[in-house]
């Protein structure tokens, strides 16, 4: 058995959604309570967000903005939520980020936000700090929420399943309500104690799900909590086969891969062999290194499969003086140093990488999920802003959004005057009287990522994912009893999630057989 709490709102992840969300509602003076698996609480998906955040441009309009958003989206984006982000997006970015956060943009001469231009953007539009945007962010957002006298930030709690009075109430009865969520069982890590958080609202922004791949830029954390808890409580799930794959992350044998930034390109960098030849111009001749993410990652899979190659180049040396390149990108600079590659000197050498989620837990214009009382944001949740491949720098731009709108939508619920006081739920029962083996957990997580770089990845086959959801349905089932029988730890959690992400991935991409965005069916 384990011990509970009750909060007004809990939500599950820091990154720029669930942060965003919960400053709004710990300013408006409603209790929230924070949960993130990290012991670092400024350890998410938003913290290794790069280029920047779409902002405004000189002579921008939201109607060019909704252009560009539905033309990387493959023309599969969700109209009013395009429209949302382009009219809201930028006044949210001053007001909250700047004003009330403090996060420190790089400036120009005239003190005006230094704005960048990426890949399939008609203007310069892109705030960012430096090449480190994301972690500017993370470290202002959460700073705030640790002072803020409304806010309980719990680290190094992992969430286990979301608490459902259908499957979780002591009354029975209660599977006859209408879906909803109550909460969610936390694992706290350090005690080793499942903690029942019961909760008036409950929002999921739990991230990406990049490591459920061989080759990602994502973080240890991104392994599918989110989609897996969303699922296994009943919520609706959508667009999952539209994974993003990052044109450019640094390659190196042995090297953990990192991102190189979309914006490198923006400033001028080019694509190329390692003669130094350029190659974007066939693949993409109106918009070249700048064309939409989905085209460049499959331009650079079909150079190196064409010509055998382990990885292309970025050639920044040739085109930006070394003194800029070191002051526009100097986390870039050192972490490429470090493996040898001086990119005032050399050429940089770069694979693509599965990047972002572009699909996941539906959620309609104001983060509500189908389930009553969830909210999804940020890169857990499926807005339809991204359609089938999402825009340079709009997924930060989602996650302020919508965090922002999703707290707005439950001050109004809660000044409505319905009624909620703690459920009757359970308290979690660990069942597991053997511990997990981490040899075990690790050779599945392998087995899986491999599944799914082989046969789900940049470019898929009918056979392939044929392949992918037979060897991942065995496999998730042999996880499901290795979970049911072992005591539980953040790793096991972390293993149950990838496997039933993954399958939803491949089952997706299988049932869907056509091309669209970073979906490519050969």
């Amino acid at each position: 058995m384990g011990p509970g709490l009750a909060t007004e709102v809990l939500v599950l992840g820091c990154g720029i959604g669930g942060g965003v969300a919960a400053l709004t509602l710990a300013d408006a003076g409603v209790p929230v309570t924070v949960v993130t698996r990290a012991e670092n609480a400024t350890e998410s998906n938003t913290y290794y967000a790069q280029g920047g955040i779409i902002y405004r441009g000189a002579g921008d309009s939201p109607d060019l903005l909704a252009e560009d958003i539905r033309r990387a989206g493959a023309g599969l984006c969700h109209v009013p939520a395009v429209r949302i982000a382009a009219t809201e997006g930028p006044a949210l970015v001053e007001r909250i980020l700047v004003d009330r956060v403090g996060v420190p943009f790089d400036r120009d001469a005239s003190h005006a936000l230094s704005l960048a231009r990426e890949g399939s953007h008609s203007v310069s539009r892109v705030a960012h700090v430096a090449d480190a945007t994301g972690q500017a962010i993370s470290a202002a957002l959460v700073g705030v929420l640790r002072d803020h006298p409304n806010v309980s930030l719990l680290t190094a709690h992992t969430a286990v399943e979301l608490a459902t009075p259908a499957q979780h109430s002591r009354d029975r009865l209660s599977v006859y309500a209408p879906a909803s969520c109550a909460g969610a069982y936390v694992l706290d890590q350090a005690r080793q104690q499942v903690i029942c958080c019961q909760a008036r609202h409950t929002i999921l922004a739990t991230g990406g799900l990049g490591q459920i791949f061989l080759r990602t830029s994502n973080p240890a954390g991104a392994r599918g909590d989110g989609f897996a808890l969303a699922r296994r409580a009943g919520a609706r799930v959508v667009n999952m086969e539209f994974v993003q794959f990052h044109p450019t992350t640094f390659f190196h044998d042995g090297a953990a891969r990192f991102l190189v930034s979309e914006a490198v390109r923006g400033a001028g960098a080019r694509l190329v062999t390692a003669d130094g030849r350029p190659f974007m111009d066939r693949y993409a001749p109106e918009w070249k290194d700048l064309a939409p993410r989905d085209i460049v990652a499959r331009a650079i899979h079909h150079e190196m499969r064409s010509h055998d190659l382990a990885n292309v180049y970025l050639d920044l040396r040739s085109y930006l003086p070394a003194d800029r390149i070191k002051e526009r990108f100097p986390n870039i600079h050192r972490d490429c140093l470090t493996y040898g590659v001086d990119m005032t000197r050399d050429l940089v050498p770069v694979v693509p990488a599965a990047h972002y989620a572009c699909g996941g837990v539906w959620a309609d214009e104001w983060g509500r999920t189908s389930l009553d009382r969830l909210y999804a944001v940020g890169e857990v949740s499926c807005t339809g802003l991204h359609g089938a491949n999402r825009l340079a720098s709009a997924s930060l731009l989602e996650g302020l959004v919508w965090g922002y709108r999703a707290a707005q939508n439950i001050l109004r619920d809660r000044a409505d005057g319905r009624a909620w006081q703690p459920g009757d739920l359970r308290p979690w029962e660990d069942l597991g009287r053997e511990a997990a083996e981490p040899a075990l957990i690790s050779q599945d997580t392998v087995t899986i990522r491999q599944i799914m770089w082989s046969y789900v990845g940049l470019v898929r086959t009918t056979r392939g994912l044929a392949r992918a959801v037979s060897e991942l349905g065995h496999l998730e089932r042999e996880i499901g009893d290795f979970y049911a029988t072992a005591t539980l730890t953040d790793d096991l959690v972390g293993l149950r999630s990838s496997a039933q992400t993954a399958l939803m991935v491949a089952e997706a991409a299988r049932a869907n057989t056509r091309s669209a965005g970073c979906h490519y069916r050969e």
